[in-house]
């Protein structure tokens, strides 16, 4: 198994005959998604790159049955194309647009809470790198060839991070079951905590990476499920161990601005938590390997 996505997903992407859609949208196609077609208002009942492009995403459910959508949508826009996906029957989307307003994603989250639980759209994003099954589907931007196939799950804020982290564990002959980028921005669909719940439920993960950095309380709070709910070991590297308070770092979420939100805090709490700390982002594969080989 694998979450969120695999070889039989059927792919729309939104934003499909733009430059930055249109490449990795082949890139997608090259790895062995099942992209079915594409999204461009006005551009309806064209081909592109071989695929059928609708005007709408309701068209694109109805014509060729699909289920996921991946966000190439420029930053004013893009909180539309989200909902439109959503109101079509999409099940899950990924946002991976960056700049997008933080009043537009709140307004995308009060949208998304109209639709009843089992029917609600699954969102990871907007500003991330995507979600992968080695073998089985990409549905982002990352180079798939640094990604083996195996049993371990990775949910990350920075997607570099987990770039470096697959290709440790490659090197070390580590697979990886699914990897999730939720993304960087103070409002995003999905949380630490609700990609951890997916990967206990996911019998082929046996364990779980934690990619997580300064600013806000989900990794706290992801922390917390583990000790509570999860079965499967859980390792975390918290990024800004040197990051100055008050200051924005990179992402718009990662900036400490009250107790608990910085990467020390974070990692003092974790350790009590029980998760395993991995000190440097160099020793994420090791760290992984040494968790591994004590559950043999």
């Amino acid at each position: 198994m694998a979450i969120l996505i695999d070889e039989t997903t059927r792919i729309i992407v939104q934003g499909f005959t733009g430059k930055i859609g249109s490449f990795h949208a082949q890139d997608m196609i090259n790895y062995g998604s099942k992209v079915v077609g594409g999204i461009t208002p006005g551009k309806g009942g064209q081909t592109h790159l071989g695929l059928p492009v609708f005007n709408t995403v309701k068209e694109a459910v109805r014509e060729v049955g699909a289920e996921a959508s991946i966000i190439f949508v420029p930053p004013a826009f893009a909180a539309d194309s989200i909902m439109e996906a959503a109101d079509a029957g999409i099940k899950y989307c990924v946002g991976i647009t960056d700049g997008i307003p933080t009043q537009d994603m709140m307004t995308v989250k009060n949208f998304l809470r109209r639709f009843p639980a089992n029917q609600r759209m699954i969102l990871t994003g907007p500003n991330c790198a995507g979600t992968i099954s080695p073998g089985r589907s990409m549905l982002g931007i990352m180079p798939g060839h640094i990604y083996s196939q195996g049993n371990v799950g990775i949910v990350g804020r920075s997607g570099t991070l987990g770039y470096e982290a697959a290709d440790q564990m490659k090197r070390l002959n580590i697979g990886i079951s699914t990897s999730v980028g939720i993304g960087g921005d103070p409002i995003n669909g999905s949380s630490h905590r609700d990609i951890l719940e997916k990967f206990e439920a996911d019998p082929e993960t046996k364990v779980v990476l934690m990619i997580g950095e300064i600013g806000g309380p989900q990794e706290v709070e992801a922390g917390i499920f583990a000790k509570e709910n999860m079965t499967k070991p859980v390792i975390a590297y918290i990024a800004g161990l040197t990051a100055p308070e008050g200051r924005r770092m990179g992402h718009a979420g990662a900036i400490i601005s009250s107790a608990g939100e910085s990467a020390a805090e974070k990692v003092a709490i974790l350790k009590e938590l029980g998760v395993t700390i991995c000190s440097t982002p160099a020793a994420m594969g090791a760290t992984v390997a040494a968790v591994l080989a004590n559950l043999k």
